[in-house]
Parts: C-alpha cells; structure tokens; sequence
C-alpha cells in the first residue's frame, strides 16, 4: 500500500526543513556560479536545453524552497541543496525544470488526478527523457544510487498515461522506494498558502492570476520553438520534436475536414430556392445546397471511456449541422466496446433527436466488431466515421469495406495514425 500522501509530504518537509533559513551571501555566491557554470555546459553540449536555460531568471529562495523550483519565468533555488549537487547533477537538475515547463507540468494539468502521484508521474517522463538524452547526471544519494524517479518501461510515455499506471497499481506500489521529487512543484493557482509576489521572496511560492499563466505558456512555448529551431530538428527529443510540431505545422480542423469528407460523397450544386441556414442570422441571403441524392454515413463511437459525454456531443452537433444543409440523409450512429450497442438511425424527420444520443460505457476495445455489424445488416455506406482513441485491441478493421475516417481523440498519444483510411485528429 502506498503511505498516506499527506504524511509522505510532512516526512519531506521534517528531513528538509534543516535547508529553508536565511541566506548565507558566501554560499548564495558560490551557488548562483555552479548554476551559471551549469548553463554553459548546457549550452556547450546541448544548445536546446542551453538555451531554455539561460532565459529563466535565478532566484534565490532559501526563505521556502529546500530544492529547487521554476514557474516558467524563474528558477528558484536553495543554496545549500544545490552546493550538494555536483555539476554534471546540476545541469540534469536545470534539463529537469526546462522539460517540466515545456510540457506545462505545473500549469493546473493535474486537475482531479492526486497530487502526489501526478508530480511523480510528471518527474518519471522528464527525468527518462535526460536520462535517454545524457543530459548531465541523475543526483544520487550518500550510498551512490539515484536519488529521482526513472524507469525505461516509461520510454515515450506522456504524463497522463504514467499517471494512469501509477494510480492503476498504487495499491502494491511502495512510492518510497521507488525514488524521490527531485524538486519542489509549485501550485501556481494562489491556492497553496501564504504567497505575496512573484519572485516568491517572502511568502511560499509563487502564484499568479489565469491570465498571467497563458501569458506564462506563450512565452515558454515562443522559447522553445526558437530554442528548437537553432538547435536543428535532429538534435531533438522525440517528444519535444513532436511537441514542436504541433505547434509549428498548420492544422485543419477536425470540423473542416468532416464536413468535406461527408459533402464528398454525392455531387452538388448550388440553388436560391432553399437558401442556407447559415445566412439566417446574418444580413446576407447565401444559396443553399441542391442535392438530388442522399446522404448515407456510418457514425461509431468508441464507448471505451477515452471519449467524454460532451466531446461525443460536440461531434454529432458538428454532424447534425452538416446534414441541415441537405433535403435528404440516412445516418446509421452506434456504440461499440468489444460488440456494437445502441445503434440509431436518424432522417431529416428524427434529426433533432441526434443531440440526445447517450454515448453508454463499455469495456475493451475491437474495432472489428463496427465491419461485422455493418456486414451482418446489410449497411453499405458511402462514408464510415470512427470517433475512437484509436487504441485498438487487435486489428483496425477492414480497410477494403467501405471509406473510412478515423476521428482519433488520444490525450497520451497525439500522433496517431491508422494503418490505412483517412487519420484526423480531434482536438477541442
């Protein structure tokens, strides 16, 4: 059984509490020239995380912090713990803050999830990404073993799925034993005491407004595009190359892309006799679309429990919205786990009925069961969306059936692709 978080926090807070006090000059001296001395070698050996480096602001904390600590503006220390590091542990210390910004670790992502387990999750995916990368060194203990959170099995894991592992296994996991927070994570939201500014002089911590928190992660994401492009895609972290990416490559929108797909299917033309709906609310009278034929789709969703209630309605109002431009559709709409449930067929004369739709719950998932339905009813459509994780059991179904669209909602793997049809990424 793991031990109770709050006395774990309390046993930390005891055998550190020895480090908080007031600030030796000396020693703040020769800290804050081990800490410059570790960007340099950042910069010398590994430019990215150099240079991310550089533009947080040192910032003495011994009044609070008996490690270390960052909010995305600043890196707080506390002199004595970083005279105990040596410096190839000190440059792995700052690759340990930078990573923790970047992924924005500490910008209120953990939400409901336990406290604890989320920050040794969050220390687990950056601390294998330095280790993979040979940023500096892992601190280690008097007895030489490594102080901080890191296992391979974690290798190209986001947070969220480490997460997921943990609380999954935290009744035979002993937390203890598996390592430590090599820093302080700061709640950033001015929930989590006495806080007065924001270099965190006097008081526990920063904390700053919702505002100024998305100016924070513009600013560390305007960093890290640059930082990446100097550096050069190559020398990047696979995540980090990823996380780039999608910050950098336009992308459709999942809406856009599913209203031409569906428009794809029958041939149109444009007519004054039925003007379009969405001219109604404007001063404008746009045509509407004259479609001799009928629109005919397959909708499935994945009742695996990686969709929630409100994207699943999102998804069929962006549809309903869709078929209100057309005289005429036949919309086949289902759930599915390891078989298909709750199928519904909506017309123009159901449509509004669409929206009520309950997604259900399920568990596992076949994707194959969605082809095996549609071939035991006789459903040929001219159109098949997948709103899915796109974590399949086995096989991804029968790519010679039927055009498909897979609408792929992952929050651990955002690069997701099938093997075959059309991958559109969702995103809110």
């Amino acid at each position: 059984m793991t031990k109770n978080t709050s006395t774990t926090n309390n046993d930390k807070e005891n055998k550190l509490a020895h480090l908080v006090g007031p600030t030796d000059p000396q020693i703040d001296k020769q800290a804050r020239e081990r800490l410059i001395t570790a960007r340099i070698g950042l910069l010398l050996r590994h430019s990215f995380f150099g240079n991310l480096a550089t533009r947080l602001e040192l910032v003495n904390a011994d009044e609070w912090c008996p490690t270390a600590a960052t909010d995305g503006r600043f890196f707080y220390y506390n002199t004595q713990f970083i005279d105990s590091l040596n410096p190839r542990e000190t440059e792995f210390l700052f690759g340990h803050e930078i990573l923790h910004n970047v992924f924005e670790h500490f910008q209120l992502r953990a939400g409901k999830r336990d406290a604890k387990l989320w920050n040794i999750a969050a220390d687990y995916a950056v601390n294998q990404i330095l280790v993979e990368q040979q940023i500096g060194e892992m601190p280690t203990d008097a007895k030489g073993k490594d102080k901080g959170f890191q296992d391979n099995k974690y290798k190209d894991w986001p947070v969220e799925k480490i997460y997921d592992h943990l609380m999954k296994n935290a009744k035979v996991i002993d937390i203890d034993k598996l390592g430590e927070l090599l820093d302080e994570h700061l709640d950033l939201s001015g929930d989590a005491g006495d806080k007065k500014d924001s270099k965190g002089k006097s008081g526990k911590g920063p904390s700053y407004s919702k505002d100024e928190l998305k100016k924070i992660r513009d600013e560390v994401k305007e960093a890290m595009i640059s930082a990446a492009q100097s550096t050069g895609a190559g020398n990047l972290p696979g995540a980090i190359k990823r996380l780039v990416k999608d910050l950098t490559e336009p992308k459709m929108d999942w809406r856009e892309i599913l209203q031409q797909q569906i428009m794809s299917t029958l041939k149109s033309d444009y007519t004054w006799m039925r003007p379009s709906r969405k001219s109604w609310h404007t001063s404008a009278i746009l045509p509407g679309q004259n479609n001799d034929e009928m629109i005919d789709i397959c909708l499935s969703l994945d009742a695996s429990g990686s969709i929630s209630n409100q994207q699943c309605k999102e998804f069929l109002t962006e549809v309903k919205n869709i078929m209100d431009q057309y005289k005429d559709f036949r919309i086949h709409l289902w759930s599915f786990d390891t078989a298909v449930f709750n199928p519904k067929v909506f017309t123009p004369d159901n449509a509004d009925e669409l929206l009520d739709y309950e997604l259900g719950s399920g568990g596992g998932t076949e994707f194959e069961c969605n082809w095996d339905y549609m071939k035991e009813q006789g459903i040929e459509p001219k159109k098949f969306v997948m709103f899915t994780d796109g974590w399949p059991f086995n096989s991804w179904g029968d790519e010679h059936y039927c055009d498909t669209i897979f609408l792929i909602n992952n929050p651990y793997e955002r690069d997701i692709e099938a093997p075959w049809g059309m991958t559109v990424q969702y995103d809110d």
